[in-house]
């Protein structure tokens, strides 16, 4: 099974521009890190309450909070190191994009044979990662394929369990944050980072990558090409988030860019210029499954917004890179 893979810069620390990175590393944990996941584990465990006293895939109650958690974890994702990769959480909460259609597979097999796992925590995080997640949760919410399927008892088990492992990983990357945080600030003997540059280039890296993922992937996938667009291939299309999605990685992505180049003021106002444009554009577009990109002005849109985040990530390599004294090779996304 080929899962998206992350194939992450080579970043090399140019001693030369030695800094202090205790200041940018602190705020970046303090105020940009540990709010996310405490605002997701909040928020999926709202889902949890929700999901057991209203499990009807309609529910309007039922939708909403299930997009407020899903909003806290698209506005963390990017967060893709230490607890959030342990244990393959990220992939557990988020398993996207699915290249294979392995999601509705794993759904249909466990509603098919009545798979007992929904009734035991421990045994359903054993469960394959496509049958987990929001993305899993979408399917079962907003699918029609998968009204009619099974008991309407034993799909309501299913939801009730894909929502407790999702509020159990994001209840368990916010505790070891916890813990992780002062590796991160306080790089050193008993940290994975053996000084403030390898910390430093753990938030860079989350910041190109994000910008990679939204560019390449949340826009490149549902474009395709001219002549033959993949509208049905956007991220949550079924749940019509996709547009969301792609504005609430850029504000993200935009506060933790601010808060790299703090010390920068002029690099600062150049990565803030290029962030209003492309949060302007994604706001502007009125196309929340990116249905329209089947159409030649709706494609010409995604392809502005696609060049205004790709100029967003050229400033993060020429400006903010060297300045920080981290030089950025190769930075890539492999997937189909």
């Amino acid at each position: 099974m080929r899962t998206t893979v992350f194939a992450t810069a080579l970043l090399i620390p140019l001693t030369a521009f030695a800094q202090d990175r205790g200041p940018i590393l602190l705020d970046v944990t303090e105020t940009h890190v540990l709010p996310r996941f405490a605002e997701l584990s909040e928020a999926t465990q709202a889902l949890v309450n929700t999901a057991q006293s209203d499990c009807v895939p309609s529910s309007t109650a039922l939708r909403e909070v299930y997009g407020t958690a899903f909003d806290a974890w698209i506005s963390a994702s990017h967060l893709r190191f230490g607890p959030s990769e342990t244990d393959d959480r990220a992939f557990a909460l988020a398993f996207w994009p699915d290249t294979k259609g392995f999601t509705p597979k794993a759904l249909s097999k466990m509603i098919a044979s009545e798979d007992a796992s929904v009734q035991d925590p421990d045994a359903f995080a054993e469960q394959s990662i496509a049958g987990r997640g929001f993305f899993a949760l979408e399917r079962l919410l907003y699918d029609p394929a998968f009204e009619e399927q099974g008991s309407a008892e034993y799909r309501c088990s299913l939801i009730q369990a894909i929502a407790a492992d999702i509020d159990r990983n994001a209840d368990a990357i916010n505790v070891d944050w916890q813990s992780y945080a002062p590796k991160l600030t306080q790089p050193g003997e008993d940290s994975p980072y053996r000084d403030g540059d390898e910390a430093m280039q753990e938030l860079y890296k989350a910041l190109l990558t994000g910008l990679q993922f939204t560019a390449d992937t949340r826009l490149g996938r549902p474009m395709g090409t001219f002549d033959k667009p993949r509208p049905n291939r956007a991220e949550a299309h079924r749940s019509e988030r996709s547009q969301r999605h792609v504005e609430l990685s850029l504000i993200a992505l935009r506060d933790l860019a601010a808060r790299l180049s703090f010390d920068h003021p002029e690099i600062a106002a150049d990565l803030d210029a290029a962030f209003s444009k492309s949060i302007d554009r994604v706001q502007s577009l009125e196309d929340p499954a990116f249905a329209d990109v089947a159409t030649p002005q709706g494609r010409f849109r995604l392809e502005a917004l696609q060049q205004s985040i790709n100029d967003i990530r050229q400033i993060a390599v020429t400006e903010l890179g060297p300045t920080l004294g981290i030089n950025a090779g190769f930075n890539s996304l492999d997937g189909d």
